[in-house]
């Protein structure tokens, strides 16, 4: 393929999706919509088309490094998010932390995660120990 069909095919790519810093949610919407159409052409995926899937790529990325920033957790509440999400209860930590009472303190934030629960929470939930020490 020349660069001048290159180039030809790309502007009308460009005239037809109309790609642009991206404001609102809808527009961001509109885009992945556009990226998937894109990447389900797979290998099939002109020069072109790849061009633009990058172009648009970097709007996504953009406006969703603006607008979905994650907040930083504190250890307890990375704790307990896991075992929310992993339908755990109290008592399913008591190998982790030795008693109900030290896991109970741990969990209703009386007491800090030592170094070594740490380690152990980590080895547990299958995930990095230092998610657990304190910053």
């Amino acid at each position: 393929m020349t660069n001048a069909v290159l180039d030809q095919e790309y502007s009308k790519l460009l005239v037809a999706v109309r790609p642009k810093v991206i404001e609102t949610e809808e527009e961001n919407e509109f885009y992945l919509a556009e990226v998937t159409k894109l990447i389900r052409l797979g290998d099939a995926i002109s020069p072109a088309r790849e061009c633009l899937l990058k172009l648009l790529l970097n709007l996504i990325e953009s406006f969703e490094d603006r607008h979905y920033q994650l907040k930083s957790a504190t250890p307890l509440e990375i704790l307990t998010e896991l075992v929310r999400d992993r339908g755990l209860k109290q008592k399913d930590l008591v190998p982790v932390f030795g008693s109900q009472g030290i896991a109970s303190e741990v969990l209703n934030g009386k007491r800090g995660i030592s170094k070594a629960q740490a380690r152990a929470l980590g080895e547990f939930f299958k995930v990095s120990s230092s998610l657990f020490f304190e910053t």
